[in-house]
């Protein structure tokens, strides 16, 4: 195995063991839910959501999961796709942490202040509380990449 074939699966691994089962029970669809309200996820296979932005949107997201893992951990995952040119995201900050793993493309990562490029196969890390932003590299290529924040509830 190669350094991007590990790197494919370096996200899942993170994720595997807070994905560990808690009692009876498969996985479920996250449900909208009241204000600081999760549901509790169980281990097992989720699928991307639609969209969050109409077809003509620079910045499309499908969201996997969002809940809570025991211990008070919330866990959101979603992938991105950003066109070519697309403005950056608006600069954050946030009580969770954010993982990034590129699957196509480039993206520049500024976290504290610091610019990267990231190439497909590579992961960026923000630690909870640094300003950061993703914004596609390239004026020609869109990028995709899978999101994985993990935290306390929001």
């Amino acid at each position: 195995m190669n350094r991007r074939e590990f790197s494919a699966l370096l996200p899942m691994l993170m994720a595997a063991p807070a994905l560990a089962p808690t009692g009876e029970g498969q996985a479920t669809t996250p449900q909208p839910a009241a204000p600081h309200t999760l549901e509790t996820l169980a281990s097992g296979q989720f699928s991307p959501g639609p969209p969050t932005a109409p077809p003509t949107a620079t910045h499309i997201s499908h969201h996997y999961l969002q809940g809570m893992l025991p211990d008070n951990i919330r866990l959101e995952s979603h992938d991105s796709w950003q066109a070519p040119g697309a403005p950056h995201e608006a600069i954050g900050h946030h009580k969770h942490s954010e993982i990034w793993f590129v699957r196509e493309g480039e993206a520049t990562l500024m976290t504290a202040g610091v610019s990267r490029t990231l190439k497909a196969g590579d992961i960026g890390l923000c630690i909870a509380g640094d300003e950061h932003y993703i914004a596609n590299a390239s004026k020609t290529e869109p990028v995709t990449y899978l999101v994985i924040t993990v935290g306390p509830p929001e």
